[in-house]
């Protein structure tokens, strides 16, 4: 008895199946064409195909794939944007520009598409043009945090403090969780001279995630900045808890520490600083604040020493 011929949608299942495994990648070409040669006018198997060469960095095989998917499914946006990203990263801006612009004919809220506009203005030096770009996004959804989000980045970038700092306002008041918005928050008001607002955003981070070390890092800073020494002490230690390789954190902590020693002198404080400061040099030789303190922490352990023996000795 004859085996049955497999049809184009088995073939385009088969073509699925070793295309979720990334070793069967070429297995998926051969079934994908198998699936076009039968259907023609099968979208999805030119979709898979045109996604296969963009992963491989083969653009004009993508492009050719995307191409013919417009032909047959004039409104397939993602189309579009896959052809506007290979054409980018082939450097041909202007081809990108105009399926990024088409896709926003078909989907004039299609977010991803104003995102990659926005960012060729940026490549191009077109800051102006970026700017108006998120703008125009924030008047088509304005409910969405994202190109509040972005525009905000924008205006960081250029110095623009107030206007970033406004537009991460609204970013969070539509998305209170949105954690770069908090963090960028944060690191502006302690640019502008402002720890007391920056630390709410801070804090806020904190809650979403205990474990967010830079977080704990810029509250050591504000903490210490507003003469909360043992409150910059607990931030810093937690910073290092979560990651012990901070380079920054060790010596923040042991320069807060120094004070505290010097308040309340310890030999074991004064060996657990000096360990520390050992740690930071021995990962930047080149670190003049902690070899400093190194040679104060030095003459104050030979004083001790020199008192520990006179002391034996009467």
């Amino acid at each position: 008895m004859a085996t049955a011929k497999k049809t184009a949608q088995q073939w385009f299942l088969e073509a699925y199946h070793h295309h979720l495994l990334e070793q069967s990648i070429d297995k998926a070409i051969k079934a994908y064409k198998k699936c076009i040669q039968l259907d023609p006018a099968y979208a999805d198997a030119y979709v898979n195909l045109g996604l296969i060469h963009l992963k491989r960095e083969q653009y004009e095989k993508a492009l050719q794939y995307f191409a013919r998917v417009t032909q047959l499914e004039p409104d397939n946006i993602e189309a579009y944007i896959n052809l506007g990203y290979a054409y980018e990263k082939m450097d041909r801006f202007g081809s990108a520009k105009q399926m990024y612009e088409h896709s926003l004919k078909i989907n004039p809220r299609h977010m991803e598409a104003f995102i990659n506009l926005a960012n060729i203005a940026e490549m191009q030096a077109d800051y102006n043009g970026a700017i108006e770009l998120w703008k125009k996004a924030i008047e088509v959804d304005p409910n969405a945090a994202q190109p509040h989000f972005f525009l905000a980045s924008t205006y960081d970038r250029h110095d623009m403090f107030d206007e970033a700092i406004e537009e991460y306002g609204q970013t969070l008041a539509i998305d209170p969780h949105h954690l770069k918005a908090l963090f960028n928050l944060g690191r502006l008001y302690i640019q502008q001279g402002e720890p007391r607002k920056a630390f709410e955003p801070f804090a806020r981070i904190l809650e979403l995630n205990g474990d967010n070390t830079a977080a704990w890092n810029y509250l050591g800073y504000i903490y210490e900045t507003l003469g909360s020494i043992e409150y910059a002490i607990f931030a810093y230690s937690n910073s290092l808890i979560i990651n012990n390789y901070q380079e920054d954190a060790h010596y923040n902590l042991a320069r807060l520490q120094y004070l505290q020693y010097r308040v309340s002198p310890d030999p074991v404080m004064l060996e657990g600083i000096r360990s520390r400061l050992l740690y930071v040099t021995s990962v930047n030789p080149k670190h003049r604040e902690a070899k400093q303190l190194l040679g104060m922490i030095q003459l104050h352990r030979t004083r001790e020493q020199k008192e520990t023996e006179n002391q034996e000795m009467a």
